[in-house]
């Protein structure tokens, strides 16, 4: 880190310098009048690209994320525009993490609350 840290302040001394230079020029170029260069021509505006179409991931492709001997302790469920993971059972603190790993990794999160505690995953992919 300490070496980064000494490479860009080298890096900013270096830009510093450069600016610097730069304003130099233009103010000899300005009282030496020599005219400012006609403005580039417009380039043609690129079309927007689209953001594709979201998609709707069913539970099935929910549970392809877990290995199967976490999918087993797990019940799924569709809620509104999530889908709701929950334990059968008891997880122990190795499976709680391995499943909030996977489900982060998905996008999704964990909700505290209190017995209905759960994880949930946005049904729509963006």
């Amino acid at each position: 880190m300490e070496d980064l840290a000494q490479r860009i302040d080298q890096l900013l001394i270096v830009l510093k310098d450069i600016s610097e230079d730069l304003a130099e020029i233009s103010k000899q170029l300005k009282s030496a009048g020599v005219p400012a260069l006609a403005p580039a021509p417009a380039m043609p505006a690129a079309p927007i690209p689209q953001a594709p179409a979201a998609r709707t991931r069913s539970i099935a492709e929910v549970r392809t994320i877990f290995p199967k001997e976490l999918e087993d302790l797990l019940f799924f469920e569709e809620s509104g525009e999530y889908i709701i993971v929950k334990p059968r059972r008891f997880l122990g603190s190795e499976n709680f993490a391995k499943i909030a790993s996977l489900v982060r990794s998905a996008g999704g999160e964990y909700i505290r609350a209190g017995k209905e505690s759960h994880f949930r995953v946005l049904r729509e992919i963006r």
